[in-house]
């Protein structure tokens, strides 16, 4: 998929508003069955960051902090918890994409919403993709992030690099995407943000097919 027809879908098939409502959210349980839902999650805004490359897109990712006592060591999109004092998920999500890297949201264009994600941990997660120019300069908050990287598009998008994986968690198996690219692991609520994303920029709503949960 070319940048031109990226931005074009995106353009035309994400959301202007956060998409949904709680029992309207896709997440973990989309892939196994029995996953009790959170009833009063917290709500996060995460931001997708797709950055334009002469060689193609790319979207930009940030290992966690192994001091964070929450899912260290993992990678994630910029983002966190949205605070009273955000006028909006967008909003949240530029704030925390400042304090974990330094990106200056003047850089970052709103391209919309896609599918809000529950996770099983408890938090409602409002993904908003911002389409980043280049020029920018990061600087990494050390007690939040290690580092940042950026995976080609074109790689996350393939679907046989989005592969289904099972581990054991809280005593049963979980199936989860997982994507990897250049000794990096992306899994678990970032890998599921970024399929549904996938599916929404890529698919008609009716050829969206969830794997049946055992």
């Amino acid at each position: 998929m070319t940048e031109a027809e990226l931005l074009e879908r995106a353009r035309a098939r994400l959301a202007p508003e956060p998409i949904g409502r709680l029992d309207e959210a896709r997440g973990d349980h989309d892939l196994n069955a029995g996953v009790p839902r959170a009833r009063d999650p917290k709500q996060a805004a995460v931001l997708v960051p797709i950055v334009r490359r002469p060689a193609g897109p790319t979207l930009l990712f940030t290992t966690r902090s192994s001091r964070l006592r929450a899912h260290s060591g993992q990678v994630a999109f910029p983002g966190g918890r949205i605070d009273a004092g955000d006028a909006s998920p967008w909003e949240a999500a530029l704030r925390e994409a400042r304090e974990e890297i330094g990106l200056d949201a003047r850089f970052v264009e709103r391209l919309g919403y896609s599918d809000t994600y529950l996770s099983t941990t408890g938090y409602l997660v409002i993904p908003v993709v911002g389409l980043v120019s280049e020029g920018f300069a990061l600087t990494l908050n050390p007690a939040e992030v290690t580092e940042a990287f950026e995976v080609p598009v074109a790689h996350a998008f393939d679907e046989e690099n989005q592969e289904l994986h099972v581990r054991a968690w809280n005593g049963r198996l979980r199936r989860y995407y997982a994507i990897s690219h250049a000794n990096r692991y992306v899994w678990g609520v970032t890998a599921g943000i970024l399929r549904h994303l996938y599916e929404r920029l890529t698919r008609e709503p009716a050829q969206v097919k969830r794997p049946e949960a055992p």
